[in-house]
């Protein structure tokens, strides 16, 4: 049901790296780290680049949108400096870059979709077109080697699904809603995401009584995380890498 790595750094390197970047990722590998939690969104020009935020302020300066800005002017913004002054300049890195990094160094993707609004059903398709491109080498049956998309836009999950049903689905939610099963099964997701804090044992057993995988942002503290895989979660996800190791 989750035949993935149990922790997962969030967004990269969680709060010891900016957030959805290159230096991010490497960050997380240096910590020991061989499994990946980041957003992709779309570019004005349809291209997937690392972005939680769909307007412009808190990871990159001054005004503005990532729907309304082409991928070239993005790469040149500073992704780096609001988190410390020795990342300054770190750009705003492409989705195949980070790509081609993770498999450089074999670090396992979950893919969170993060559409602007109003782009869903476009950025789930382009998402997973190009990831259909970047993974067309790997094997169907090796899912070890294969993302996992997320998204909480169960639109763009079916256009994910329509345009490469051959990388699995897991679907997000902040709380978990009662019709949460006829929505994985409508999706085709593999897994549950939800956020801890919601969770309960109950709960829990429910979803993993059903076959699905289940998985957890983002949890900081290890009584936390040790609490919750006692219920039967399958993983999550970290900002605290530095107290959570990956082999926890």
């Amino acid at each position: 049901m989750w035949p993935y790595p149990k922790v997962l750094a969030h967004r990269g390197g969680g709060v010891l790296a900016p957030e959805n970047t290159l230096a991010a990722i490497e960050c997380g590998a240096a910590h020991g780290f061989n499994a990946v939690e980041f957003d992709v969104m779309l570019s004005k020009d349809g291209v997937p680049v690392l972005m939680h935020d769909p307007e412009f302020g808190r990871t990159i300066n001054g005004r503005g949108h990532v729907a309304n800005t082409l991928a070239a002017d993005l790469q040149k913004m500073d992704a780096g400096a609001w988190f410390d002054s020795s990342y300054k300049g770190e750009p705003v890195p492409l989705y195949s870059d980070v790509v081609r990094l993770c498999r450089q160094h074999d670090i396992w993707m979950n893919v969170e979709i993060k559409p602007a609004p109003g782009f869903e059903e476009e950025t789930g398709h382009i998402v997973a077109a190009r990831s259909s491109e970047l993974f067309a080498d790997v094997a169907v049956s090796d899912v070890k080697h294969l993302p996992l998309f997320s998204s909480f836009s169960f639109v763009a999950l079916m256009a994910a699904k329509r345009a490469a049903p051959t990388i699995p689905r897991g679907l997000l939610m902040d709380e978990i809603t009662s019709d949460w099963k006829s929505k994985l099964q409508e999706v085709g997701a593999v897994s549950l995401h939800t956020n801890h804090k919601y969770l309960s044992p109950s709960l829990a057993k429910n979803v993993k009584d059903a076959g699905y995988g289940l998985f957890c942002y983002t949890v900081n503290s290890a009584e936390r995380a040790a609490e919750i895989l006692r219920w039967g979660v399958d993983g999550f996800c970290t900002d605290r890498i530095d107290l959570i190791p990956a082999g926890f």
